[in-house]
């Protein structure tokens, strides 16, 4: 078994679905709420499996992981200038950080980069993939596991929800095939089973914009149960006025497959 293999199988053990939790956030937007430090933010909530950060955060947190062996540290490799949206960019214009090999050596278990597809500029796009595949190969040979998360640039209104979801699992495969071990990706409503059935590899839903709990923890429970292997939730964490108690009640959902309005129930957010 390759060194791909054992540490994808870490972040997502058979039968187990699992909740990540980012806070790479600051790279793009600087600081808000629930992340001024990220540190603190990591020691104050548990029932996480996995943190997606920044290597500047986990050079910072490092000795977080050290005394944390059961989190799984996922470090982002590449920057997407489309992330950034308080300056409003939406070209899809992305810059190399980090190398899989740099990221190993830092002591990250996996690795994460995203990829632009569906911005409208057939060269934007050719740029994204080429960085993507040029990481997918080199995280080959380094023995870490890379996820693709796709995210198709600009303002996503100009979608309406057939044509979003016809994108997403379309740029999805794409990205699997490009070399990608698992997909973070959107969810995409009542046919989301549809993305996940199209693509060769574990499938996790981000939880995008803040929602109120009871909706977010909707999305979950129907994204687990299209497939879904687990779910990357952060701002529906940290900017939560109880986000440990939200945790609890995600994990309810993803892990323990309660229903999403028994969980709201369970954990007073009715």
């Amino acid at each position: 078994m390759l060194g791909t293999q054992i540490r994808l199988r870490r972040l997502i053990p058979d039968g187990q679905n699992i909740i990540i939790l980012p806070i790479d956030h600051g790279e793009f937007q600087g600081p808000r709420k629930g992340l001024v430090s990220a540190l603190d933010t990591l020691q104050g909530l548990g029932g996480y499996d996995a943190v997606l950060m920044s290597p500047g955060t986990f050079v910072r947190c490092g000795e977080f992981f050290a005394g944390h062996p059961e989190v799984t540290p996922i470090v982002r490799l590449n920057w997407n200038a489309d992330y950034c949206f308080q300056w409003g960019y939406g070209d899809g214009s992305h810059g190399r950080v980090l190398s899989p090999a740099g990221a190993l050596a830092l002591g990250a278990d996996v690795a994460l980069a995203s990829v632009a597809l569906g911005t409208g500029d057939p060269k934007a796009d050719a740029a994204s993939v080429e960085l993507f595949a040029r990481l997918a190969e080199e995280a080959r040979a380094a023995g870490i596991p890379l996820g693709g998360e796709f995210y198709p640039g600009g303002d996503l209104s100009r979608y309406n929800e057939e044509q979003f979801h016809d994108l997403v699992r379309r740029s999805v495969r794409i990205v699997a095939e490009l070399g990608a071990d698992f997909i973070k990706t959107f969810y995409t409503g009542p046919r989301f089973a549809e993305v996940v059935e199209s693509c060769p590899v574990p499938v996790i839903v981000l939880g995008a914009g803040k929602e109120d709990e009871p909706q977010a923890l909707r999305k979950a429970e129907h994204g687990i149960a299209a497939g879904a292997r687990g779910v990357v939730f952060g701002r529906n964490v940290f900017e939560s006025e109880r986000p440990q108690a939200f945790l609890d009640a995600l994990g309810d959902v993803v892990r323990n497959g309660l229903d999403a309005q028994s969980a709201v129930r369970k954990h007073g957010f009715a």
